[in-house]
């Protein structure tokens, strides 16, 4: 054919393709790159274009005329298919490009259907040249997350939906065996019970277990102590006759007007024979009808016991739960849990200090590596120090000896409340990480001067550091001697970013994933090694390199982008790409602990849906990207 007649194809090619986005916006040199390459295929009615079975996709498919209809199935364990037509103007085959895998699904001719064709390298090539086609790309790999957010939302509904609500009957919310005694047990005894068994009431039967009266914890003030009565009396004496009951099948909604009706805080359950078989609490109703984020912080700041902390961290954990099945994102969720749990470990030191006295003394707590990044998912332990200034008229040894003792006594109380402790003693009570102000700069100094293994992975834990108490001027003084330190100190930059891209995001060339060779958890893959590890050590070395104060990953990379001259675009897919992986994490360990096992990080690949995966290997790939600019920045 001749270059006339060509160029006419060409152009007519071009004119075409103007009609339908995003084609309509792309650069007049990028759509004659494609119109030039583009081939036209056509298809016969009932014949398949591109299936699963075919293998890894290696053509953009556009379809010219005709119509080709989408098989697929919704979820990879479900039975549930959808289908739907694509016509004149419509890609197919984007993701399977983008990831470089087989599609989903199948796509039918309905009609005949005449498709222009790109080969992978060619697609590629695009959106290397285009703006407006790579964005596109972006847009749909961003439609997918949405689509798998939006089936993360209603599993989670789904799970929330099958919990015990206000309408559940009183038989499901009583979830432990009544303790009661009777009338003729005395008062001592009943408060010896109530406080062994941590109860706030003690029910009072007859012989035939018929309630006939209830005592409860502020009764001992009103009815005990301040009438200044003996403790050997009869508890009959002291009780509130006749308690509110209510038959097991009311439901929560029935208990709750009557404790509003009656301005009680404790209903009775009983069964057909009127004896009793449970005690539902305001409490077990604050649990059910969901705790707000204002009345849980008032809770904690208003704690006076371990225990009401202890309440107060389950009531987090709920709330958390909420705000997944409402399709909350994971930056949001994970600083909720961080700001909360913060507001618990402040409310702890607060009691301590009550035994403990720092008075004339400059301090700060410390928190290090997810807590000081805002980062803290449903299982977390303890990473934390002290700061501390010390005049030249103090001894510094016994004042730390002071503050080690307190520290003791502060984790103690983080690890009822469910903040278990450290198993590498990354922990204020520990004589190395309660220092003086010199001290942790000179430390921070000598880890940057000599940047061996061990003052890498230390790097990785100690500087991302946040004040919660005390001084927070002390922890500023330490961020800005960090960054003056680092961002003069090249060797120690380089050796960061070495150790930053010596971990791979789990991607195979044949298999989808690498999964871990550990015999214990087979075909598993650690999403917080091998997963936000990979982001927060990237955005750890660019604060580090650009100035950047903010610890949260997500902060630290939308700050650093812009001093890098890193397009929006691509840090949204970066920031994406991290958020989804700590969704997954968040979702997998509450799975994990709603069925009593202790939350951890590992998934299975294999039991993800297959949007699921597609998102997760493309994470996996912006992590990739991640690494592929600090190998070029730094020459690793």
């Amino acid at each position: 054919m001749g270059n006339s007649a060509t160029e006419l194809l060409v152009s007519a090619c071009i004119e075409w393709l103007r009609a339908y986005p995003p084609f309509d916006r792309m650069e007049a040199e990028s759509l004659r790159f494609l119109a030039e390459r583009i081939k036209l295929g056509h298809y016969p009615k009932g014949a398949r274009i591109l299936a699963s079975e075919m293998g890894v996709a290696r053509t953009l498919y556009i379809v010219q005329s005709g119509r080709v209809q989408v098989e697929r199935s919704a979820l990879a364990s479900s039975a549930v298919s959808s289908s739907i037509t694509l016509g004149p103007g419509q890609c197919f085959s984007i993701g399977a490009l983008m990831a470089q895998r087989e599609t989903i699904g199948a796509y039918i001719v309905r009609e005949d259907v005449f498709c222009y064709e790109l080969s992978a390298e060619d697609f590629f090539s695009l959106t290397q040249k285009s703006t407006a086609f790579n964005l596109f790309c972006t847009q749909y790999i961003a439609g997918l997350l949405r689509q798998s957010q939006q089936q993360l939302q209603l599993q989670f509904a789904q799970r929330a939906a099958e919990q015990k609500t206000m309408n559940s009957s009183l038989a499901t919310i009583v979830s432990r065996e009544p303790v009661s005694v009777g009338l003729e047990t005395s008062v001592r005894q009943v408060v010896e019970l109530m406080a062994s068994q941590h109860l706030g009431s003690m029910v009072v039967v007859d012989s035939e277990q018929h309630p006939v009266g209830i005592f409860t914890l502020s009764d001992v003030l009103k009815r005990i102590v301040l009438p200044g009565l003996s403790l050997d009396q009869p508890i009959e004496s002291v009780m509130s006759p006749t308690p509110q009951t209510l038959p097991l099948a009311a439901n929560a909604h029935d208990a709750a007007l009557a404790m509003a009706m009656h301005r009680i805080r404790h209903v009775l359950a009983v069964d057909e024979g009127g004896r009793l078989k449970g005690v539902v609490s305001e409490r077990d109703l604050f649990k059910l009808q969901g705790a707000g984020l204002r009345q849980i912080r008032h809770a904690i700041d208003s704690a006076a016991s371990i225990e009401v902390l202890r309440h107060a961290r389950e009531d987090v954990r709920q709330l958390a739960l909420t705000m997944l099945t409402e399709g909350g994102g994971a930056h949001e969720i994970t600083r909720f849990i961080s700001t909360l749990n913060d507001a618990v470990t402040r409310r702890i030191i607060e009691l301590n200090l009550d035994r403990h006295d720092f008075y004339g003394i400059d301090w700060a707590w410390l928190s290090f590596g997810s807590e000081g990044r805002d980062e803290q998912t449903f299982t977390t332990d303890q990473d934390n120090g002290i700061v501390f200034i010390c005049t030249d008229i103090m001894d510094r040894e016994q004042t730390q000896l002071r503050f080690l003792e307190f520290a003791r006594d502060v984790n103690r109380d983080l690890d009822q409340c469910g903040f278990p402790l450290c198993k590498g003693n990354i922990m204020a009570s520990n004589p190395d990480l309660c220092l003086t102000l010199e001290e942790w700069e000179e430390k921070f100094a000598h880890w940057i001067r000599t940047p061996e293994p061990l003052a890498l992975l230390n790097a990785t834990i100690f500087f991302d550091f946040r004040p919660l108490y005390g001084r927070f001027h002390l922890a500023h003084r330490m961020r800005l001697l960090l960054l003056r330190q680092a961002q003069g100190n090249p060797l120690f930059l380089h050796m960061l970013a070495e150790n930053a891209v010596g971990v791979a995001p789990p991607l195979g060339r044949i298999r989808d994933f690498v999964t871990g060779a550990d015999p214990e958890h087979p075909g598993t893959i650690d999403l917080k090694k091998y997963g936000v590890r990979l982001f927060t050590d990237v955005a750890r070395l660019f604060a580090l390199a650009h100035q950047v104060e903010a610890t949260n990953t997500v902060a630290r990379l939308k700050r650093a982008s812009v001093l890098m001259n890193i397009s929006p675009d691509e840090v949204a897919a970066i920031v994406e790409g991290f958020n989804f992986i700590q969704i997954l994490r968040l979702r997998h360990q509450h799975f994990e602990q709603e069925h009593g096992r202790e939350g951890d990080n590992l998934i299975r690949p294999d039991e993800l849906n297959e949007i699921e995966r597609r998102i997760l290997k493309e994470s996996f790939r912006q992590a990739r990207k991640l690494q592929a600019r600090l190998k070029l920045d730094y020459q690793v």
